[in-house]
């Protein structure tokens, strides 16, 4: 794997939040603007995969053989309708990974491992984590460079990431030093409802400038686009989701600039 290459994992334990759309939508956006994207849908649900197009029945060989069957991410990568942007998708047999991994050896390290060993032609690798802190979590979290939090603001929402923080902070004593959180980002927001106001503030006085200034609204177009397995950007690019993204992308290239070589321009960011 190149040096410039960052791996980034989209977690948080409980579902329903944002993450597979965060996942999906910012690795689309990232590569409207000319960088080479690469998703490992690592989630079992293999949400990320439907939201490229992929059926289940059409999926192949897809994460289970690239963390078990010894295949590198050029055999396993598919181009998907988005130029620059390849998926490795969900495969049938990653439902039963998380107990095939307890047996395993280097049973944390089997997905830094496979990345390590291809990955050469892109920029920035997503993980799109299960929505629980298992084994495969901990495998994404142990070959990444930085973690991305979506938060929906509702109550509960710090108090539900505290096991994550506490996970993180063990990967990085044990096995991953560098292990970073690049950044926390707000999803399905309602500017009409009062708690999702209030509850921002408390995930920003927590988490301070670790927290994106954009936040993706609740919008129906980014609602409906999984359904007809594409990303919101290519569903509508106009929508206020798929603006929200690309403002997104522009901030986390900025926290980037230094590994990834570059930025989005003022036009890209605006888009």
């Amino acid at each position: 794997m190149t040096s410039s290459c960052r791996i980034l994992s989209v977690v948080n334990q409980k579902g329903g939040v944002g993450k597979t759309t965060t996942a999906v939508n910012l690795a689309t956006a990232m590569a409207a603007v000319g960088k080479h994207v690469l998703v490992v849908d690592a989630d079992p649900q293999g949400n990320a995969s439907t939201g490229f197009g992929f059926a289940r029945s059409e999926r192949g060989a897809g994460c289970y053989e690239l963390m078990f069957d010894g295949m590198s991410v050029e055999e396993l990568a598919r181009p998907t309708l988005v130029p620059n942007l390849s998926i490795i998708t969900s495969s049938a047999d990653l439902a039963g990974a998380e107990i095939q991994l307890v047996t395993t050896e280097r049973r944390e390290s089997r997905m830094k491992d496979a990345l390590d060993r291809s990955a050469k032609d892109y920029d920035v690798i997503f993980i799109d984590c299960p929505p629980s802190l298992n084994l495969i979590t901990l495998n994404a979290l142990v070959a990444s460079h930085g973690v991305m939090i979506p938060l929906q603001p509702e109550f509960y929402a710090l108090e539900g990431v505290s096991s994550l923080l506490q996970t993180i902070e063990a990967v990085r004593e044990r096995f991953n030093p560098t292990l970073d959180i690049q950044g926390v980002v707000l999803t399905m927001y309602d500017r009409r409802n009062s708690l999702s106001d209030a509850v921002s503030k408390d995930v920003r006085a927590y988490f301070g400038d670790k927290v994106y200034e954009t936040v993706i609204p609740r919008n129906v177009r980014v609602s409906e686009a999984p359904s007809y397995g594409k990303p919101v950007l290519l569903y509508d690019l106009r929508c206020s989701g798929s603006r929200a993204y690309m403002q997104l992308a522009s901030e986390v290239l900025r926290r980037e600039m230094g590994l990834l070589g570059g930025g989005l321009s003022a036009e890209a960011a605006e888009a």
